[in-house]
């Protein structure tokens, strides 16, 4: 199913993946609006539909959007909501990159009227049709699994100190997924000695992960930052590693695999 603004794919079993952050068209209107640095969409999830091709055999619904988080962050609260008070996050309309290189010339940036035109424009018909997908599994399966996929660098100085590990799994600290299963995926991914994994350490989990897990109501969310430097070059032009990305593919798709088998066991 196309639409403007975003491409989603339906499949057949009770699993809905969101890639909100690998879109990489930018408006022609705010093309003398940006610095150059935009341009290089820096902070993109580079690949993530290339790695995730498996997905649609064991299938999968996957939802991705064609613009970049530069022009607005699906990811985050529609009042722009800081998600991990205390801490340096970007915005729902982000003005600088990872880097804290500013995104716009000066005097440029987007003012609450126009923030407010490109949430209806951009983010309410991604949220609508995330919602949408999720209720039609939920009536088809009973069950609906939320998949959020996403990446980051190793080391980001911005956001946290030292190295990141490769697999960082969220769960809104079990508040997203029913009992266990958080706790599930951890041990895939932990049973694989050359990946390093943690469940809710500095990623939670971001605004879908949180919004949409009801594990009450038969919805149950999980987000995972995958490192870049398991399946691809960290520096531009971020040029994806085949060789790296065929040794993550099968986690990946364990992973997957285990939180279908989860949902299908009786209550």
């Amino acid at each position: 199913m196309d639409n403007p603004s975003y491409t989603l794919h339906c499949g057949n079993a009770p699993l809905l993946i969101s890639m909100p952050h690998v879109g990489t068209e930018l408006p022609a209107d705010l093309a003398g609006r940006l610095a150059p640095v935009a341009a290089e969409l820096d902070d993109t999830d580079w690949h993530l539909p290339r790695l995730y091709d498996f997905a649609v055999e064991l299938g999968a619904s996957i939802l991705v959007p064609r613009y970049s988080r530069y022009v607005i962050d699906l990811n985050r609260p529609p009042d722009n909501t800081n998600l991990y008070p205390g801490q340096d996050t970007t915005g729902l309309c982000p003005v600088d990159t990872f880097a804290k290189v500013p995104l716009y010339r000066a005097g440029e940036e987007p003012d609450a009227a126009e923030i407010d035109r490109r949430v209806e424009r951009y983010w309410r018909p991604y949220h609508q049709a995330l919602q949408d997908e999720l209720a039609r599994l939920k009536a088809e399966h009973g069950v609906a699994l939320l998949w959020e996929a996403h990446l980051i660098r190793s080391e980001v100085p911005r956001f946290f100190e030292g190295r990141l590990p490769d697999f960082n799994l969220g769960s809104a600290d079990g508040a997203s997924c029913g009992a266990g299963s958080g706790e599930r995926l951890l041990a895939v991914a932990q049973g694989h000695p050359a990946y390093s994994a943690v469940l809710n350490g500095r990623f939670k989990g971001g605004y879908i992960t949180r919004a949409y897990g009801a594990p009450a109501d038969g919805v149950h969310a999980i987000q995972l930052e995958l490192s870049l430097a398991t399946y691809m070059e960290e520096e531009a032009p971020y040029a994806y590693d085949a060789t790296r990305a065929a040794r993550v593919q099968p986690v990946l798709r364990e992973l997957l695999g285990s939180l279908l088998q989860w949902a299908a066991q009786p209550a």
